[in-house]
């Protein structure tokens, strides 16, 4: 019997099995390319073959499409990334007091004490900070970026780069690349003005104590974590399963859930991965941001909406 965590980003969308005891049986991590529904039902096509719908006990959802992956899938819990993050986190480690997270469109820093959840912020404004301005950067000087790490921890210099704007990021590591400094060097350059970005923004006015944890998808990057070394003058752990970790949270907190309530599961089970979905959106006039609203149909029934900022179709199955 097995624990479903689902954690739908902008970038990613993971999931992972555990068992009662936390061990993780099953992991993945797929791209979500801007469709979480396709991203989730790709997902269940995979674990479909292996397991049957009656060994999943329950299911926690997490993550920018955690609304949505809820009614899709039928989900007994769903809780914010920062709640799920640190959840998987102190599982790891009790003594965690820092969570630094960088995925590819946002960042986050989630502080705390005695296991409680004290302080957090997150940045979800400018690309300068995150994993897609890496990618593109990556992709400029074409690298693949699984390199990346390498690359800086060999080079000999690090040179300045403004890493408060990705606009003016990339024009000045094009300026650098026209004064003939190297790859290398470049890279440590952008590494180190990504932790001062974040440093100085997310993490402004927090104070960041050991043990900290580096989790998110750009935590493979080494080279960013020997940044942060720099910066912070202290060692940083990349936890095993850094990548999904909001996804374990979210099946820890599903377990915990079902051992508190002793309610059956909500799962709609795996087979609606071979159902045919319609999305139709529509601009809500709701306020002045106008929003550009996706609803979610399955089998001519509302499944639910996304895309909302304020959450007022998102946390809702309404029709329109």
């Amino acid at each position: 019997m097995y624990y479903m965590g689902v954690d739908v980003g902008s970038v990613s969308t993971d999931i992972v099995l555990v068992d009662s005891n936390i061990n993780i049986v099953d992991s993945l991590y797929l791209r979500t390319k801007g469709r979480p529904i396709n991203a989730i039902q790709e997902g269940f096509k995979l674990l479909q073959s292996k397991y049957d719908t009656k060994q999943i006990k329950a299911v926690g959802t997490t993550g920018s499409g955690r609304q949505i992956a809820s009614f899709l899938i039928g989900a007994d819990v769903v809780k914010n990334e920062i709640t799920a993050h640190a959840v998987a986190s102190l599982e790891n480690n009790k003594n965690v007091r820092t969570i630094i997270e960088i995925g590819g469109q946002d960042s986050k820093i989630i502080i705390l004490n005695n296991g409680i959840v004290t302080d957090f912020a997150m940045n979800t404004v400018c690309a300068a900070g995150t994993g897609s301005f890496l990618d593109r950067q990556a992709e400029r000087l074409d690298i693949p970026i699984e390199e990346f790490g390498n690359y800086a921890l060999q080079a000999k210099n690090s040179v300045r780069i403004a890493g408060r704007c990705a606009v003016f990021a990339e024009s000045d590591m094009i300026h650098k690349q026209q004064l003939g400094y190297s790859d290398k060097d470049i890279i440590k350059g952008l590494c180190d003005a990504l932790v001062r970005n974040y440093l100085n923004n997310v993490a402004k006015g927090k104070e960041i104590k050991s043990e900290i944890f580096f989790q998110g998808g750009v935590a493979a990057n080494i080279g960013m974590k020997a940044s942060f070394e720099e910066a912070l003058g202290c060692d940083v752990t990349i936890p095993d399963n850094y990548k999904v970790m909001g996804a374990i949270g979210s099946a820890i907190l599903a377990k915990e859930h079902l051992e508190k309530t002793n309610e059956k599961t909500k799962f709609k089970g795996f087979d609606l991965a071979d159902i045919e979905f319609i999305s139709k959106s529509f601009e809500c006039t709701g306020c002045p941001n106008g929003c550009e609203v996706v609803k979610i149909l399955g089998s001519e029934t509302i499944v639910g909406y996304f895309g909302d900022r304020c959450g007022k179709w998102s946390g809702s199955v309404l029709a329109v």
